[in-house]
């Protein structure tokens, strides 16, 4: 089984060394606006996924937006452990709203 740490890690092997013909080399190739196309792509699948029954369709439709996103911190140079960090920092957080306050006891 994959976690998202190691899919990061492999997303960023295959930048450093390409696989010819692969769809992640392809995606790198083909650049920015290609990648931002596919996260938008399946983040639009993962909507009307959401809204259907069939709970294996939100399933893999939510693995290809990972993957994609996973790309897209690659291409950016966004280290996983950036985004890690982000998400301590929001820890017992609930909102940043005023009407919310903070979570005392998780």
């Amino acid at each position: 089984m994959q976690n998202l740490e190691e899919l990061y890690q492999l997303v960023l092997k295959r930048k450093e060394n390409p696989k010819e013909g692969s769809y992640t080399d392809y995606l790198f190739t083909k650049g920015l606006d290609k990648i931002l196309k596919k996260v938008g792509e399946e983040s639009t699948e993962v909507i009307v996924a959401a809204k259907n029954p069939n709970k294996s369709e939100l399933v893999y439709e939510t693995a290809d937006l990972l993957y994609h996103l996973m790309v897209l911190l690659v291409e950016q140079g966004v280290a996983f452990d950036e985004i890690k960090e982000e998400l301590a920092k929001r820890e017992g957080l609930m909102s940043k709203t005023k009407d919310r306050r903070e979570i005392q006891d998780l």
